[in-house]
């Protein structure tokens, strides 16, 4: 039946084991080399991301911060933009109001000249008056 050769299989288990051999000293072990070589460069890079995370956040809270800094500083500036607009409108205001008073001031007195001018020129011409009123009754 089957005619198992004993030298011939020896020598097919001696030349598997050579080859197992260079096999695992050219191919296998250098494999294995760059397997871990490449597991600890992942590694190094993924805590690489891991600290660029961190420089992410930092990063991230410091221009939180400075915009939190931008806003109060614009606030600030903007109220002592508005308080000076209403001093200003104010100063604007009351000079405004002065001249209007010393105008008033100055029309009052105008009219109390007229007034009194007129009160003058009323009583300067009293008698005519009177001649032409006893003229109008007498024709009465």
């Amino acid at each position: 039946m089957l005619d198992i050769n004993p030298l011939l299989l020896g020598i097919t288990i001696t030349v598997f084991l050579i080859l197992i051999a260079v096999l695992n000293s050219l191919l296998f072990k250098p494999l294995f080399n760059y397997m871990d070589e490449r597991d600890a460069d992942i590694k190094s890079d993924l805590d690489k991301v891991g600290n660029n995370d961190d420089e992410i956040a930092s990063l991230t809270a410091q221009s939180a911060s400075i915009v939190n800094e931008a806003k109060l500083e614009a606030a600030a500036i903007r109220e002592k933009v508005i308080t000076e607009a209403k001093e200003l409108a104010d100063s604007k205001m009351e000079a405004r109001r002065a001249e209007l008073a010393k105008e008033s001031a100055e029309f009052k007195q105008s009219l109390a000249e007229s007034r009194e001018s007129l009160k003058t020129t009323l009583l300067a011409q009293v008698p005519v008056y009177k001649d032409a009123i006893k003229a109008k009754y007498s024709q009465i």
